[in-house]
């Protein structure tokens, strides 16, 4: 995995390459730091305005000073302060220590230990670059991240930098999964690195492989599968907490390590970042993955439906039907539209074993892409109140999801003439409303949302702690989600979907 920072509580920057330094704008408000002697004439006249995530280098004879921009006082937020830690560690690439003076840009009434998970997340997501198979790896050289902060303060914040930590490996964790080649990152292997992080955070996983499979009647994976010299897997990851659960909660992630099309086979340049198609999976395993150091109050499992889709002499042809494991036949039109069929039967399986909710992330459509672009993922289901927790945990994260409705009178649109359904709507449009239509078909009664994240998964360029290439979306927000998780129940018309758009 790649390598982050160490993170730690200080009082004192003495130890430090890099000492940051937030300055609020209009007008300059500069921080305390250690007493640098920079004063605002000198930030105005290098022309530092004191916006959010701009920053100045000073170099010095000892050590540098990182001038960073945190905006108004006012609107100073952990958004800001994510933003900020984040600009200091790209700032300092190839330094080997950081001591972040952020907190004194902390308003009053804001939470200290909120500003310091910020403060660590930021700094930590900033800090990866995937360099696995680079002959001359440039990675990021910031050994240790110093949170610098009153003594008193410490033990109440040291669980925090601990916790915080834990998440940013997580996410990175997703990261590595999704970058890596999909030659090497095939079904198999994706199970089996399920099977090492279980072991070591103390899940309990269970792999069902293709007997299996043909056992339970998990059609759609099968299906999709068939092209392929890699079997499929599913994946089973569980975490129950000690004491008694206030509920159960799946966590659903499409994994399709390779996706060419099948044989309605894709564009070579629509293939070229194809491999992202697991980003799902990889995020529902980094999740669960952290689980037993957060320690939610609910029981969660993991369901990572993992298959490739290849163009072969045995693939599905369009106009082939499949039998899921709810039963629901599928006439399939369209083999690139795999996503929606292997998380039927990860779905199905998931009412099946008594979740209270279920919550799917799936790289699902370029529909999606057309409508949010690349940071906003879209968002889907049964109930209001599952989806406003997951609003609320997505804000807290800085992961932006945008609420999409599920119409009922699309429903027609997957209708087949001879089976009980389609993978694919009419024509070109509504394509993310309809697929996330074929899903709620395989959810029952049980209240469910869908995070359509084909945008937000995997970026072309680095953003403040969003790395180039994959980018962990949604763990975050799962994370927040299943903390703070209250039991809700499906909406009264929740079979009708929305009547209205």
């Amino acid at each position: 995995m790649t390598m982050m920072p160490n993170f730690s509580l200080a009082a004192s920057t003495r130890d430090a390459d890099v000492v940051a330094i937030p300055v609020a704008k209009g007008p300059l408000v500069l921080g305390d730091g250690d007493g640098s002697g920079i004063d605002a004439a000198f930030l105005e006249a290098s022309g530092f305005e004191g916006k959010s995530g701009e920053v100045l280098v000073v170099p010095g004879p000892t050590r540098t000073t990182v001038m960073v921009g945190v905006g108004p006082v006012a609107k100073v937020d952990a958004h800001v302060l994510r933003r900020a830690s984040a600009a200091v560690v790209r700032a300092s690439w190839k330094r080997t220590s950081v001591a972040l003076c952020l907190l004194e840009a902390v308003p009053e009434g804001m939470d200290r230990a909120e500003a310091v998970k910020a403060l660590v997340e930021g700094a930590g997501l900033a800090a990866y670059r995937y360099t696995v198979h680079k002959s001359e790896p440039k990675p990021c050289r910031v050994a240790e991240v110093t949170v610098i902060a009153e003594v008193t303060e410490h033990p109440g914040l040291q669980r925090v930098i601990e916790h915080a930590g834990a998440v940013v490996e997580a996410v990175c964790l997703a990261r590595d999964l999704v970058n890596e080649p999909p030659g090497s990152m095939t079904p198999v292997r994706l199970a089996d690195v399920a099977v090492e992080v279980g072991e070591r955070a103390g899940l309990s996983v269970e792999v069902i492989d293709e007997e299996g499979a043909v056992d339970l009647g998990l059609g759609g994976l099968l299906g999709v599968a068939q092209g392929s010299d890699h079997p499929p897997r599913l994946v089973k990851m569980i975490w129950n907490p000690a004491g008694t659960a206030t509920a159960s909660v799946a966590l659903v992630g499409k994994g399709i390590t390779f996706d060419s099309g099948g044989l309605s086979l894709k564009t070579g340049e629509g293939m070229m970042t194809m491999k992202s198609d697991m980003a799902g999976a990889a995020a529902v395993l980094a999740t669960m993955s952290v689980l037993p150091v957060l320690k939610p109050g609910v029981s969660v499992v993991g369901y990572l439906a993992v298959a490739e889709n290849m163009p072969s002499g045995k693939a599905i042809r369009p106009g082939d039907v499949l039998r899921t494991r709810a039963g629901k036949t599928v006439e399939v039109l369209n083999t690139d539209a795999e996503g929606r069929l292997v998380l039927a039967d990860a779905l199905a399986l998931a009412v099946e074993d008594g979740a209270d909710a279920i919550v799917d992330l799936a790289t699902l459509t370029g529909a999606c892409v057309v409508a949010l672009g690349s940071r906003i993922a879209g968002m889907m289901g049964t109930s209001d109140g599952l989806r406003d927790q997951l609003q609320a945990a997505a804000h807290s994260a800085d992961e932006r999801l945008w609420p999409l409705p599920l119409p009922g009178e699309y429903r027609k649109h997957i209708d087949s003439d001879v089976a009980d359904l389609k993978n694919i709507g009419n024509g070109r449009y509504a394509g993310a409303l309809t697929a996330g239509l074929f899903l709620k078909e395989f959810t029952g009664k049980v209240p469910w949302a869908h995070l359509d994240i084909a945008g937000p998964a995997f970026v072309d360029a680095d953003d403040a702690w969003v790395a180039k290439g994959a980018t962990g979306f949604g763990i975050r927000t799962l994370l927040a989600f299943l903390d703070a998780y209250v039991p809700v129940g499906a909406d009264a018309d929740a079979d009708g979907a929305d009547e209205e758009v």
